[in-house]
């Protein structure tokens, strides 16, 4: 007997609907039936209108293809604007804002054939302060962020996947933290036009799904890069870097334990797997960022500190104040830390084609007062590179069994054997 449809893959789903083996209506009902029973609990959406869903399904339906994503429904991030639909930042500085027209990554889902199915809850202005969105593994904890929503919409099977977006960590931690996939393609080659600003040199649109597949085919679109659909392992044993990065004392203990399988399992599987030397240059990455980061994010929301301050989170106005003290030459040599990491990257990865790093110190912590801490993610997000979360295991969390993800990063550039490399290791794991 078949699953019902929203528990396929994506992928599986647009081959049946371009082959009208099932209809658009039809997805997008198991969709919306895996919402009425799961949403009041894990509160995924910021926005969700199931009549309007259903009538956009029902038109596509009555029509002939569209794209690579006819008939799948998309959840989409509420600091990415959509046009005609609430996109409120997760503000109250932006309560009943609707703009007039799509964001560029909306946009070019809508042509392949996709449609909104609902805007997902965003931590405040896609930082830190947390919106009531839970852990679909655990109500009592985190689901990450700040693009909590979409991880926990497409991990409770609400959506077939989402677009969400990184600064920091945004995509890959709270991908870890719900088990699901969550790729951050490199720096740049995803249009942010229309998507809230918060660094202007580290945001990035990003992508969750079920499968490392159903990931390439929403980014392959997103990017116009067909040749991402069809990426697959070489045939060549691929050649791994590991880290416990130099912050591995902030580890728990199963977040090492299940790194350390992966990499014993890679190399039972034939890889070249080397553990990677960070020298001071690569360490200062981390820091870097985040000056890089608080010093943009403080001039980004300039107007909502000068004129809304009320209306911020008292975390928030934090971080500005805190990004307003940096002075311009900090912020100068933060930048050219990660210009000349970036320009030397080879003395870190090696002859590795990816490495392997923890997406997070561990399972999702326990309380919903914060999104968990992006140490791990900062320095990779400062390098550009592509980075993808792939779900490897589960560990007990107090009374809870969560998910641990470990991140494939690649170098800037390298998205389509980045992805590779993680749908070979997906495999190896048996989640495929």
């Amino acid at each position: 007997m078949r699953p019902p449809l929203n528990r396929l893959p994506a992928a599986q789903l647009a081959r049946m609907l371009a082959a009208r083996d099932v209809s658009c209506e039809a997805v997008t009902h198991s969709f919306l039936d895996a919402i009425e029973q799961r949403e009041s609990e894990v509160r995924a959406f910021a926005w969700i209108d199931p009549a309007r869903s259903l009538g956009i399904a029902r038109e596509l339906d009555r029509g002939s293809a569209r794209g690579p994503l006819h008939g799948l429904p998309v959840a989409v991030k509420d600091v990415i604007d959509t046009a005609g639909i609430a996109t409120e930042y997760g503000s109250p500085i932006y309560a009943g804002h609707v703009p007039r027209a799509d964001a560029a990554c909306v946009a070019a889902l809508r042509a392949a054939g996709s449609y909104v199915l609902g805007k997902t809850v965003t931590a405040e202005l896609a930082n830190f302060a947390p919106g009531p969105t839970r852990n679909p593994y655990a109500l009592e904890h985190t689901p990450g962020g700040s693009s909590s929503g979409s991880a926990a919409a497409v991990a409770a099977r609400m959506a077939p996947f989402a677009l969400g977006t990184q600064t920091a960590g945004s995509v890959i931690r709270p991908a870890s933290f719900c088990g699901v996939v969550g790729f951050v393609p490199t720096r740049g080659s995803i249009p942010r036009a229309g998507a809230k600003q918060v660094s202007d040199t580290l945001d990035v649109i990003g992508c969750f799904a079920g499968t490392v597949e159903d990931v390439a085919l929403l980014a392959s679109t997103l990017m116009m890069r067909p040749d991402l659909v069809d990426a697959r392992a070489s045939p060549r044993a691929p050649s791994v870097g590991w880290t416990m990065t130099p912050w591995a004392s902030q580890l728990a203990p199963a977040m090492r334990h299940a790194l350390d399988q992966v990499v014993r399992m890679c190399a039972s599987k034939g890889a070249q797997a080397r553990e990677v030397r960070w020298s001071d240059k690569f360490t200062a990455l981390a820091a870097a960022q985040r000056v890089v980061q608080m010093f943009e994010t403080a001039r980004s929301f300039a107007a909502e500190f000068d004129y809304r301050r009320h209306q911020l989170s008292p975390q928030l106005a934090g971080l500005i104040d805190e990004g307003r003290a940096i002075d311009a030459a900090s912020y100068l040599a933060a930048l050219q830390t990660g210009r000349a990491c970036a320009a030397t990257i080879d003395e870190l990865f090696g002859g590795a084609d990816v490495i392997l790093a923890p997406s997070a110190p561990g399972a999702a912590p326990h309380g919903l007062g914060s999104t968990g801490d992006p140490q791990f993610n900062r320095p990779w997000q400062l390098l550009g590179g592509p980075q993808v979360n792939v779900p490897v295991t589960r560990a007990m969390q107090g009374k809870s069994e969560l998910p641990l993800g470990v991140q494939v990063v690649g170098r800037p550039g390298d998205d389509a054997r980045t992805l590779a490399f993680a749908h070979w290791l997906e495999q190896q794991l048996g989640r495929a």
